[in-house]
């Protein structure tokens, strides 16, 4: 019997080929997990199956590039959270530049919250906040991207990136501490 190993491997050396078939049962393979991915940059459930489904479309047309250093769904991630980046550029997302001179940055690496504050909690807070924020901490807290990779991925300074991230964590634990205190949470 093949390992499961085996037939991976086999479906993308079939989608390689061009087959319909591998391309659809690896698009069911990847397809849940990469709309959770679409979604937490979206925040129309429409949009991030658009947005999904055109990352698949890219991903097919682009499968020969994939040489398996990575593992193929972190080689799809990427291109999902591309094409998300892409689609809100698109959308006209303005991230305003800080200048470096002027600005005075010290990040808070304190990021502790109430023990009964679960990730899903945190997630949904971070999808409530304004685009410029929530990319950041998403890319940053979420998808384990640094400054360095933010920065390149939304066109906008380090800096910039910094302190989207330490006002976005802000934001975060006034929204958590609000709904704690409401007994939300």
């Amino acid at each position: 019997m093949r390992s499961t190993r085996q037939l991976h491997h086999k479906l993308i050396r079939e989608c390689k080929r061009n087959n319909q078939k591998a391309q659809f049962q690896l698009y069911k393979n990847y397809a849940q997990g990469m709309l959770l991915v679409a979604i937490r940059y979206m925040k129309d459930i429409q949009l991030a199956e658009d947005v999904m489904q055109d990352a698949f479309i890219k991903a097919f047309k682009k499968i020969e590039s994939y040489k398996e250093e990575v593992s193929f769904g972190a080689w799809l991630k990427r291109i999902v959270i591309n094409q998300c980046i892409d689609q809100l550029k698109k959308n006209k997302l303005s991230m305003v530049s800080i200048n470096e001179e002027v600005m005075n940055f010290t990040e808070d690496d304190g990021w502790e919250v109430h023990e009964e504050v679960t990730s899903e909690m945190v997630i949904e807070a971070i999808g409530k906040q304004k685009e410029k924020y929530r990319l950041v901490l998403t890319l940053y807290l979420i998808e384990g991207y640094d400054h360095n990779e933010i920065s390149q991925i939304l066109g906008i300074t380090e800096v910039t990136s910094r302190t989207h991230l330490m006002r976005g964590k802000k934001l975060v634990k006034e929204h958590l501490k609000i709904k704690s205190h409401a007994g939300g949470y």
